[in-house]
């Protein structure tokens, strides 16, 4: 029972991996016309196999409005067969990556002030097919994580598999993240200085792509607490399902009650609003119309008490003045929590000064106006200051940070 899947699977392998080599033999000589170009000659393409390609992800479109270039994982292949030493350093690390560009770069200017316009031309064409890789490695990991959340991920059938899957995906999440931040573009900025070409390659391409990668990865992530939500769900209502089932084995001859029969019902079973009944007088009914107009009459008559009328007043300014005063008080005493950390030199936290001065504010508004105060201050004060929060996370599956008190101390 067991071959015969895994017969078919290996059968559909065999079957894909001969149809993408044929892709590239019968397409060979337009994707190395694109290995030793920036991108891929589309004349001698076909609009299917054009689209053949890409969905083989031998090749790629980086952009609507850019050509079709060759993969990373192709061009590397390439590489490799042919022992291009120029080509053969593709590998995910992206400090390296962004060490390479450095020197290209400076390889390119160089060139320039040089007046070697074709090596120039090189060293920008490496430069360009560079950041192609980066893009297409950050490209393929965010597909690798869709195909981990459309399949393991979304197909298992236990929670602790489920979690597992998960804290994968989040995990790679954030080396990508963390890669991403490398990527300083106040340092690339510097580096290209003014050049034109080099400003639009690695400052405005390189960030409108990079924009497009972290959009991505928050709709991973949110794809994840929502698959996350809905596993819960159904796992609660197969647990009752589960649980049902096993009562039933466990008492055959079960047979639940007419509820709807029983003076007294299960707390379980009675969630209805209890009902109230209502009555309302037969007007159409001559008896009770007769004495419906005799309790009328014995009815005592309304007593209208004079109301005084005073001139009204204006309330809204009094007010106003009050929550200012009140404002202008809790500010005071956050002013004093601060003198207190510059007199004594030592850090303090907003709770207890706020115990030991036995100040009439409430916890949570002392610490918003503790913050407020600091994020007011001038750069060059709130430079003077440090504000460490006291903080955790909401939940497990919840990445909202709870502030419980702040410190505050001098730099």
């Amino acid at each position: 029972m067991s071959q015969a899947p895994a017969h078919a699977l290996e059968s559909r392998l065999i079957a894909t991996g001969v149809e993408r080599l044929s892709l590239l033999g019968k397409h060979a000589e337009a994707l190395m016309a694109g290995y030793a170009r920036d991108e891929v000659p589309l004349e001698g393409l076909s609009t299917t196999a054009l689209n053949r390609l890409l969905a083989a992800r031998i090749l790629w479109r980086p952009d609507e409005q850019g050509g079709v270039k060759l993969a990373p994982k192709v061009r590397e292949l390439i590489a490799e067969m042919l022992a291009d030493e120029s080509r053969r350093h593709v590998n995910a690390d992206v400090a390296e990556t962004l060490e390479l560009l450095r020197g290209l770069v400076q390889s390119y200017r160089e060139a320039r002030d040089a007046g070697e316009y074709w090596r120039q031309e090189q060293q920008l064409l490496r430069l360009r097919q560079e950041v192609d890789d980066l893009n297409g490695r950050f490209a393929d990991a965010i597909d690798s994580l869709w195909r981990r959340l459309n399949g393991d991920f979304g197909f298992v059938s236990r929670l602790a598999d489920k979690i597992r899957e998960n804290e994968r995906a989040q995990k790679q999440i954030v080396r990508l993240l963390d890669g991403l931040a490398l990527i300083d573009f106040d340092e690339l900025i510097t580096l290209v200085g003014s050049d034109g070409a080099l400003r639009k390659l690695l400052v405005s391409g390189l960030q409108q792509q990079l924009t497009q990668h972290y959009t991505s990865l928050r709709e991973v992530q949110r794809r994840l607490v929502e698959l996350m939500a809905r596993f819960r769900q159904q796992q609660s209502r197969s647990r009752l399902v589960a649980g049902m089932a096993g009562f039933l084995r466990e008492h055959p001859g079960f047979v639940p009650g007419n509820y709807a029969r029983r003076s007294e019902v299960p707390g379980l079973v009675n969630r209805a609003a209890p009902l109230v009944a209502a009555g309302a007088a037969a007007l159409d009914h001559h008896p009770d119309g007769r004495v419906l107009g005799e309790l009328l009459k014995h009815l005592p008559p309304p007593v209208h008490r004079p109301e005084p009328v005073s001139a009204a007043g204006v309330a809204a300014p009094q007010e106003d003045a009050l929550v200012a005063a009140r404002q202008q008080a809790l500010k005071e005493d956050v002013e004093r929590f601060y003198l207190a950390v510059v007199d004594g030199g030592e850090p303090l936290s907003a709770l207890e000064f706020l115990a030991q001065g036995a100040f009439a504010w409430g916890e949570e508004i002392w610490l918003f106006q503790v913050i407020a105060e600091f994020q007011g201050l001038p750069r060059s004060e709130q430079r003077a200051f440090r504000l460490r929060p006291q903080e955790s996370q909401a939940g497990r599956y919840n990445d909202v940070r709870l502030i419980h008190d702040v410190v505050l101390e001098l730099a």
